[in-house]
């Protein structure tokens, strides 16, 4: 076994990141620009943090190309809120669309074909094409450091869920049926479509 120090280039670092933590889920993050126009930006370091106050965290770097804040954690900071979209399998070609380093004020919703909806507790849209979204108001922000890849961790209150009918079965988001697609290291994309079931072995299992 190979033992790396964690202390060299940040490249170096990612790469082992994006690697060893597979699958990752993609949050589509819509927010609005100071000038009323949207941002849409997917983000893969993401995942849940509570469910009783329904909480949920995602950590945008610092962008190597300028050392800068990307736009959606400016957009947030500043407006308070934000919606969360889900990749999936019918739209995964435009959510990478959605990646483009665009500048400032151009609507990633026009430049990748994606529709806007509004939302109905913030001002940021919602992706139409997302069956899943969450409407969500900022919580906390936690830094790491202001050089090209320094991550923060940004949290947010989950207020509304908008859920498409289609893929609800008995009550339950069904994981056939909302094909979710997740990143993996470099290029590689994953569906949920080669699953295995097994019991969890704790006393109360909601999950049922």
């Amino acid at each position: 076994m190979k033992t790396y120090q964690t202390n060299g280039a940040f490249a170096e670092n990612y790469k082992f990141l994006i690697g060893s933590i597979i699958p990752r889920p993609i949050a589509v993050i819509s927010t609005r620009n100071i000038d009323g126009s949207n941002n849409l930006a997917p983000f893969s370091f993401f995942t849940a943090v509570s469910a009783s106050p329904m909480i949920i965290a995602f950590s945008p770097m610092i962008r190597s190309s300028d050392g800068e804040f990307k736009d959606t954690v400016k957009n947030i900071l500043r407006e308070r809120e934000f919606v969360v979209n889900f990749c999936t399998e019918t739209n995964y070609e435009k959510v990478n669309l959605a990646s483009t380093e665009l500048p400032f004020g151009d609507d990633e919703f026009k430049f990748t074909g994606l529709t806007p909806i509004n939302s109905e507790l913030v001002k940021a849209q919602r992706m139409e094409e997302s069956p899943v979204q969450f409407e969500c108001v900022f919580r906390d922000m936690l830094c790491y450091g202001k050089t090209p890849g320094s991550g923060s961790l940004i949290t947010g209150e989950v207020k509304l869920v908008h859920i498409d009918e289609s893929i609800l079965k008995d009550g339950k988001i069904s994981t056939d049926l909302l094909k979710a697609v997740g990143r993996g290291s470099g290029n590689d994309w994953f569906k949920t479509d080669n699953r295995f079931q097994l019991e969890r072995l704790t006393k109360s299992q909601i999950q049922k």
